[in-house]
């Protein structure tokens, strides 16, 4: 009887040692569990109001291990999209500015006509005011509806409508509104298209893109010059060619062409730097690519490809 009891009061006791060890092992466990789950909310605490701390203390433990390693995915995350939302309110910025800047040319120049005007009594002189006025507000309106279509595409609110296009046509109907000055300024068209040539894309705004190239060529190759555009068709890819007689472009000016208000280093560039950006969003957008160079018989050449 005593023996038994002996041996229930060692086990009762162990029981007790047993339980107070496993409850202390516990309680410490989980009180450095809630402390380094604390001095992890802390460091995210850090990350929301101070933009400059990506740093989260590492956690030999597994399932903790396993929230650093998501939490610090998000602090990433969370600086590559705050870094992207300062360089676009810098390119937000920037293009304000450009836009202001390139409004306020013909804007000046529209006030100075307009002064000279009211102060001339030649009638001819009055005429040629009144066309020159003209001709800067059709620059005017050409510039804020190209600055308008720039917009909805970095918005991304511009959905093409993809579809076969016959690149006949589509020529056809990007030299419709350049016919009559190519005329007047004895600018020699030359076109080799075959015939049944097709590509895959919104034919509006592929017209749209090959219009700006057209222009920049007429402008380049001014009084009677020449504008040749060949296409080409093989089993990679279709070609459209637009080759003027102009100058051609300055070596540094190439890599930039693209880019959105560049004029090149020519202090005398006219231009306004928006078309050829514009061309390149337009065509790369719907899978397309356009590079410019200067051709080998002299003037500039551009290259159009859509492949197959």
């Amino acid at each position: 009887m005593t023996l038994g009891f002996a041996i229930n009061t060692a086990a009762g006791i162990l029981a007790i040692a047993s339980a107070a060890a496993f409850g202390t092992a516990f309680f410490v466990f989980t009180k450095a569990r809630y402390t380094s789950i604390a001095q992890i909310s802390d460091q995210i605490d850090l990350v929301l109001h101070n933009a400059d701390h990506l740093y989260i203390g590492e956690s030999d433990e597994g399932e903790l291990s396993i929230l650093h390693s998501e939490i610090t995915k998000m602090t990433l995350r969370i600086r590559e999209q705050n870094d992207a939302l300062k360089k676009e309110k810098e390119h937000l910025a920037d293009s304000l500015a450009d836009i202001a800047h390139q409004l306020r040319t013909p804007l000046t120049s529209v006030n100075l006509i307009l002064s000279l005007l009211e102060n001339s009594p030649d009638e001819n002189d009055r005429k040629a005011f009144v066309r020159e006025t003209e001709k800067l507000l059709v620059q005017m309106d050409w510039l804020l509806t190209s600055l308008l279509k720039l917009s909805r595409l970095d918005a991304g609110i511009v959905v093409f409508q993809s579809g076969q296009t016959d690149v006949n046509a589509l020529v056809c109907a990007a030299l419709r509104p350049f016919l009559i000055p190519m005329e007047l300024h004895d600018i020699d068209l030359q076109i080799d298209v075959p015939k049944g040539m097709i590509i895959q894309g919104d034919s509006g705004w592929l017209s749209e893109a090959i219009q700006n190239i057209l222009k920049n060529c007429i402008e380049s190759a001014g009084e009677n010059g020449r504008i040749e555009i060949v296409c080409k068709d093989n089993p990679l890819f279709t070609e459209i060619a637009i080759h003027d007689s102009g100058p051609g472009f300055d070596k540094e000016d190439l890599p930039c062409l693209f880019d959105r208000f560049y004029r090149g280093k020519n202090p005398n560039a006219t231009g306004y730097g928006i078309g050829l950006s514009l061309c390149r969003m337009i065509i790369t957008r719907q899978g397309g690519t356009i590079t410019a160079k200067n051709h080998p018989q002299g003037g500039a050449n551009f290259a159009i490809r859509f492949p197959k």
